[in-house]
């Protein structure tokens, strides 16, 4: 899947793959085994992976990045990988679990109302696909309203408590929604932009001896000194002409220049909005800045919370937190009050002997939580988990939270369709540099990472595709001229 054959080239060009996450990787890997002998890779960090890194708390394993195989069925190349490097568990290889459609993924919940009518709310927002002009503003507007009315027709029969508490539970799904856009709010999801993504089949699976596994993999099959670490890139100096020749000069913290005939860029669009006047001279071209703008990047942080002695059921993979005074809305009005309040759900980590929920917190409280102390995000949760079970004596032995919105290189998790984004947004994204029609040498800046996926945006796999992308980009480029 991963190796497409000897290319014959009449040239062996330089080329340098800026990150050393899951696309640069994939790029990379997909330029060796394709026979380009200069290819590079440098990475800001001590590490490979990126935004997948496995870390442990106490005997378990506790993704701080990446976690979940979206969709893990044939169709999805990070799955094939997976199975194929034999880093998966036996069930999610099971034929029943790569058919499960994504509107079953909680076959745990009983009979609930307010979570049938949530989940038809998002299938619905597909009407929206490819429209020009919709009546909502946003994703969060249009559940809002809806819900708003649908409740009040279906629940006309239910008291007015029980009406209030449903709408509470709709909140709930609402921030839980919030951290798979990696949003701070659905009001700033695009509802024509939301149905650009596309789900695939097959109930979301983990890495059982963690994600990095396949990093590991990966580069287990790439020569051991294709990566320079600790090497942050200052500046892509493209559009050069010397001696009649294009060349890409890549400049590294400490001095170090690096000439090169093409450069892949897979930095995060967090670090590509807060960089890219530094980052490209000349700067990049108008239409490529306005779409960096217009995509949306946010942060979903987990915090892992280990018990001594489970105080949820057996058979529990979920805990939604409901407010009785919170319906219908999916933000929390003072965040250093009640940052805690954003925190929508708890997933129950595998095995179950480990005792360890990962909780999901997203937005501006999500990145105010990485700034305190961790005794004081330690407490909020134990007081949070007190009131929510009415149990005084639950303490938890210890946490480990992510803290991506921090992290230098990253500024955030990952991509959505913010308001005003378009599919030609995503389009852009990708186009290599120089654009077409220029007659400089081509394909000097090629563009890789998640962000530029235009329906798998957001995720590990179409990281993994954008990476394959640009290295087919090139390998076919050099096909063409060696015919």
């Amino acid at each position: 899947q991963t190796d497409t054959g000897s290319t014959s080239m009449s040239a062996d060009p330089q080329i340098v793959v800026i990150g050393c996450g899951i696309s640069g990787v994939a790029a990379a890997h997909r330029l060796v085994k394709s026979g380009f002998h200069h290819v590079r890779i440098v990475e800001a960090t001590a590490r490979s992976g990126g935004r997948i890194k496995t870390g442990r708390l106490g005997n378990n394993i506790a993704e701080i990045g990446a976690s979940y195989i979206h969709g893990p069925s044939e169709e999805n190349p990070l799955f094939c990988l997976a199975r194929d490097y034999g880093l998966l568990d036996p069930k999610a290889l099971t034929a029943e679990n790569q058919a499960m459609d994504i509107d079953e993924r909680l076959p745990w919940v009983p009979n609930c109302p307010a979570l049938e009518m949530f989940n038809e709310l998002l299938n619905d927002t597909s009407q929206f696909k490819n429209q020009e002009e919709t009546p909502w503003a946003s994703v969060g507007h249009f559940i809002r309203s809806e819900a708003r009315q649908r409740a009040a027709e279906r629940w006309k029969d239910k008291d007015k408590s029980t009406r209030k508490l449903l709408l509470c539970a709709v909140s709930a799904k609402l921030k839980e929604e919030c951290c798979a856009s990696a949003a701070h709010s659905m009001d700033e999801i695009d509802l024509v932009g939301f149905c650009m993504y596309k789900g695939l089949s097959g109930l979301d699976c983990t890495f059982p001896c963690g994600f990095e596994g396949l990093i590991k993999n990966l580069m287990s099959e790439l020569p051991a000194d294709l990566v320079t670490y600790n090497r942050p890139v200052s500046c892509v100096h493209w559009n050069n002409t010397k001696n009649g020749v294009n060349t890409v000069i890549v400049e590294c913290d400490g001095g170090e220049r690096i000439a090169a005939d093409h450069v892949i860029v897979t930095v995060p669009l967090g670090y590509l909005k807060k960089h890219h006047s530094t980052l490209f001279c000349p700067p990049l071209p108008t239409h490529k800045l306005q779409s960096i703008h217009k995509l949306g990047f946010g942060t979903c942080n987990k915090i892992y919370v280990e018990f001594d002695s489970p105080w949820w059921d057996a058979d529990c993979d979920v805990i939604y937190l409901v407010w009785r005074d919170e319906d219908i809305l999916d933000h929390v009005s003072d965040i250093s009050k009640s940052w805690i309040r954003k925190m929508s759900t708890f997933t129950v980590l595998k095995p179950s002997e480990s005792h360890v929920l990962c909780g999901w917190i997203t937005g501006h409280e999500s990145e105010y939580m990485e700034t305190l102390p961790e005794q004081e995000v330690r407490d909020s949760i134990t007081e949070l988990i007190r009131t929510f079970t009415g149990n005084a004596t639950i303490t938890p032995r210890r946490i480990l939270r992510s803290q991506w919105f921090h992290d230098p290189w990253t500024c955030g998790s990952y991509s959505h369709p913010a308001i005003g984004c378009s599919a030609q947004d995503l389009e852009n994204m990708m186009e290599p540099l120089p654009t077409k029609g220029s007659h400089s040498q081509p394909l000097q800046v090629l563009f890789a990472g998640e962000a530029t996926h235009p329906c798998f945006y957001s995720t590990v796999h179409g990281a993994l595709l954008t990476g394959w992308r640009e290295a087919d980009r090139l390998i076919s480029h050099y096909s063409c001229i060696s015919q």
